[in-house]
């Protein structure tokens, strides 16, 4: 498995903790000041994001060792306060969710997050929170449908590993619904990996037999 992959998982079920901060390398942790111009950017929710996520996990980190639950809890909750689950499903789905019910689309959409968390959740226990990171920019998306934030992971020992993240402002909050490791990204791996399912059954028939356990999420084989 290459360090693509496994971060992938990691990333999405942090709820992408990546520490958005001005062009300089720094701890998540111990993350300067937002300055006046990131108030109420993607950037400064990231950030805000970041430090409580770093936080909790080095502070409940034997407590998640002994209680799953309660790391699924935490890892569940998080997720679903930063990520677009419904919007990035669709995409996930592609031609075939081209008129689908809105009922259909979430269901799929909680199937796969469920199926994400149970296979990779316990990932983060082994997650280096203290990996430092860069912003290195910040864009509007084509279109004007949301800004892509730039960054990149940097360890000791080893090569930056890039990571982006899209997101989108829903009313007045910003939420991520894609993550790019490495130039891999989340919606691109399970839209390949679901096409041939998706050939062949319903959208309510796949969501149905990943969350029984039928099919499983593959983020990082």
């Amino acid at each position: 498995m290459t360090m693509t992959l496994r971060l992938m998982p990691v990333l999405i079920g942090a709820a992408l903790f990546a520490a958005t901060v001005p062009a300089f390398a720094q701890t998540a942790r111990a993350a300067a000041p937002v300055s006046a111009s990131m108030q109420g950017t993607p950037s400064q929710l990231v950030l805000n994001n970041s430090q409580r996520v770093l936080s909790t996990l080095e502070k409940r980190r034997g407590e998640f060792s002994k209680n799953r639950p309660a790391l699924r809890q935490f890892i569940s909750t998080e997720f679903n306060a930063m990520f677009d689950r419904d919007y990035a499903a669709r995409l996930v789905l592609g031609r075939h969710g081209r008129g689908a019910a809105d009922e259909d689309v979430k269901l799929f959409a909680d199937a796969l997050a469920d199926n994400l968390m149970q296979r990779y959740g316990s990932s983060l226990l082994d997650f280096n929170t203290r990996l430092r990171v860069r912003v290195k920019s910040e864009k509007v998306l084509a279109q004007g449908q949301g800004v892509r934030v730039s960054s990149e992971f940097l360890r000791q020992g080893g090569e930056p590993i890039p990571v982006d993240y899209l997101m989108r402002k829903i009313g007045t909050q910003w939420k991520v619904f894609d993550v790019i490791v490495e130039g891999v990204s989340y919606v691109q791996t399970f839209r390949n990996q679901f096409d041939a399912e998706l050939q062949r059954k319903t959208i309510k028939q796949v969501a149905t037999e990943l969350r029984n356990g039928q099919i499983k999420a593959d983020a990082g084989e």
